[in-house]
């Protein structure tokens, strides 16, 4: 898979325009080379802006210096990189304490926002953030439209739609181990994409973690990192981590959260704690992007499409972790979303993805790489449905299977393909 252009119309670019007319500040944030500045350019110059790049060291040391004179240009002040001079958001707060107006400053970030204490607080009440993702596949494959909003209103018509899927086991093997990155999957040949992969690894652990902390043992970062992609897909243990690589609890969790805040992992959170006593509240984890999950782990289609024990259960996990990025995406550009998170008891029923509406509303997914779905697929999900009644409108075992249909009442099984072709 690759893409023809290099550049892809990125669904999030409509719902940055909305938050315009309301906000007085957006900050596009996402992982490095995932196509902010991209969308940044797009956007400003759709608005007859320019865009003050701080990744270049005479721009950043002026805004720096002056970050006044800067933000007081022509509307909207576009900052590619804003984190590289925080200093910036001083002083787009004292613009704001005189007006503030909607739609006057755009910025993006290659750090979480709340990384940076003093940042977090200067523009709290008047800042709207959107995460910018890799690619989801409906940006690659489909016509960009999000399924869940169909999930939720009707279910059943839904699925009913497209009764079948084409999809082989081994171009889902294939989606998994490209990703979204728009850079990897420009690259022609599997060799010049591990190597993007590579670098893009390297960079973002020698400069962007250092930009936000000065850590003293960065040699074990990448270790504990590869320990950790070794973890996704389930329920994170911090800990183990740590102490395979030499690293105490507290060392460890710190570097945990530095990884999250470059957005090379992500913690799922567990949901529903207050239903049921004997329901987990550990988080999952998950590599932001399944390719780059896949480079860690030195796991290539070959590999995964084995059918001994070893590659069914690293398909499983990687698969997970592609499908959960997939809806967290479309859920990204969705107004009412309350929340995603896994529900697990202790007893051992588990749901891979929960997605709750504002209204209580909740949509389940249950991801399987088989291409069959059996009985016991189903039992998670039906416990969930008993325990939360009315609110749950659907839940849906995905897998790698080509039918699509209605199990029972509210429960269905869908290809995972029918996530990008509706």
């Amino acid at each position: 898979m690759s893409l023809s252009n290099g550049l892809v119309a990125r669904r999030v670019r409509p719902v940055a325009v909305e938050r315009l007319r309301d906000d007085p500040v957006v900050l596009l944030e996402g992982p490095r080379s995932v196509g902010k500045s991209t969308l940044l350019q797009e956007l400003a110059e759709t608005m007859g802006a320019v865009v003050l790049d701080l990744d270049v060291p005479a721009t950043r040391d002026a805004v720096a210096a002056d970050p006044s004179t800067f933000v007081a240009g022509a509307e909207p002040v576009c900052i590619d990189e804003y984190q590289k001079a925080p200093v910036v958001l001083d002083a787009i707060k004292a613009q704001l304490n005189q007006d503030s107006r909607p739609g006057r400053f755009v910025l993006t970030g290659s750090t979480r926002h709340d990384s940076l204490p003093a940042a977090a607080q200067a523009l709290t009440g008047r800042l709207s953030r959107l995460t910018v993702y890799p690619l989801a596949q409906v940006e690659l494959e489909g016509d960009g439209s999000s399924i869940l909003e169909q999930l939720f209103a009707d279910p059943a018509a839904t699925v009913a739609a497209t009764p079948t899927s084409a999809t082989t086991r081994e171009e889902y093997v294939e989606r998994v181990v490209a990703g979204g990155f728009p850079m990897a999957l420009a690259r022609s040949t599997a060799s010049a994409r591990a190597r993007w992969f590579d670098d893009y690894v390297d960079l973002t652990l020698e400069r962007d973690v250092q930009e936000i902390s000065r850590i003293r043992q960065g040699n074990l970062l990448p270790k504990l990192l590869h320990r950790l992609a070794g973890q996704t897909a389930q329920v994170l243990n911090v800990n183990g981590a740590g102490r395979d690589v030499g690293l105490d609890h507290t060392t460890a969790e710190d570097y945990t959260r530095l990884l999250e805040r470059v957005f090379l992992i992500e913690r799922l959170p567990s949901w529903g704690k207050t239903l049921i006593a004997r329901t987990g509240t550990k988080p999952k984890l998950h590599v932001v992007d399944s390719g780059v999950a896949a480079r860690l782990l030195r796991l290539t289609p070959e590999k995964l499409l084995r059918r001994d024990p070893v590659a069914l259960g690293e398909l499983g996990h990687l698969l997970e972790t592609f499908v959960v990025g997939e809806v967290v995406r479309q859920a990204s550009w969705m107004d009412g979303i309350a929340g995603a998170g896994h529900w697990r008891t202790r007893d051992g029923d588990e749901v891979d993805l929960v997605l709750e509406r504002d209204d209580g509303a909740i949509l389940a997914f249950e991801v399987k790489a088989a291409a069959r779905a059996g009985g016991g697929d189903f039992k998670p999900l039906r416990k969930l449905a008993a325990a939360v009644g009315p609110a749950f409108v659907a839940g849906f075992v995905l897998y790698t299977g080509e039918l699509s249909y209605n199990l029972e009442d509210n429960l269905f099984v869908m290809p995972i393909d029918r996530l990008w072709l509706g």
